[in-house]
């Protein structure tokens, strides 16, 4: 177990890529708490990685992360695993692909507290937790679309194009510290989290995508890196570079898709 460096709280531990995250992790890890809302899937998750892993300290927390209390109960167990945690992966999300004019209020506000609301005040507990380990790190999982806005995503954009901010701010603000802070952006990805208009969608834009166990192959290569951020997918990471530097360009280029986006947008 002396090898194993992470003792990790991964959030959304029960979603489709946070499933995958979790296999990735377990081999580095002498233990880890998953959280997430599903107890069902969280406790088979469990009993897959103990049978694989036996010496593997494992513990689980059922928890709605937009409330304090639910973050209160994680942030209580973290300070309970064997050493304390030293990786915090603010993995859990949501998406609603719709017209924003149209778009239900009580949505959108969920959506902000998930993806945005609710890491950065995790993260605001953690921090002292963190601080006290030798070495210690927080991965916030974002996507592209925190750097490319996109039709049919403005509050999912809005959501990771804080998140993207808050992670670079915070790396700056402790860099004189042990503790790191980095940003993990897949691309499109197959998991539940898409609908079927989603998908019909990138199937008519021949949108590359990519499988969940992939994407944490990816996020463990990442981990053993010394890149602050990391943006899957090609082209992906071009339009990201060329939305920095000349967003104009882009707006053409995905103003040339918005036909077949509107085609398969709920309005």
């Amino acid at each position: 177990m002396s090898g194993r460096r992470y003792r990790a709280v991964l959030t959304g531990a029960a979603g489709g890529i946070g499933q995958h995250f979790a296999l990735a992790l377990a081999p580095e890890c002498s233990a880890m708490l998953l959280v997430g809302r599903d107890s069902d899937k969280l406790a088979a998750l469990r009993q897959r990685l103990q049978v694989a892993y036996p010496d593997l300290s494992i513990d689980l927390v059922t928890a709605d992360l937009g409330t304090d209390a639910g973050r209160t109960a994680v942030f209580a167990s973290a300070k309970m695993l064997p050493g304390g945690a030293n990786l915090l992966v603010n993995n859990a999300g949501v998406s609603d692909f719709h017209a924003f004019a149209g778009q239900n209020s009580a949505v959108t506000e969920s959506l902000l507290t998930t993806n945005l609301l609710s890491p950065i005040l995790l993260c605001q507990k953690f921090i002292p937790l963190l601080l006290a380990q030798k070495e210690a790190q927080i991965v916030n999982v974002g996507s592209v679309f925190g750097d490319i806005g996109y039709p049919g995503f403005a509050v999912y954009c809005a959501s990771k194009f804080g998140l993207r901010g808050f992670t670079q701010a915070l790396r700056r603000e402790f860099s004189d510290s042990n503790l790191r802070v980095r940003y993990f952006a897949p691309r499109a990805t197959r998991t539940g989290l898409n609908t079927s208009a989603v998908n019909a969608m990138n199937a008519e834009l021949n949108t590359q995508s990519d499988e969940p166990k992939a994407v944490a192959t990816a996020f463990m290569d990442f981990l053993a890196s010394n890149q602050n951020e990391r943006i899957l997918g090609w082209p992906e990471r071009f339009y990201v570079v060329l939305n920095r530097l000349r967003s104009q360009i882009t707006d053409k280029a995905i103003g040339k898709q918005l036909a077949v986006i509107k085609r398969h947008l709920p309005s």
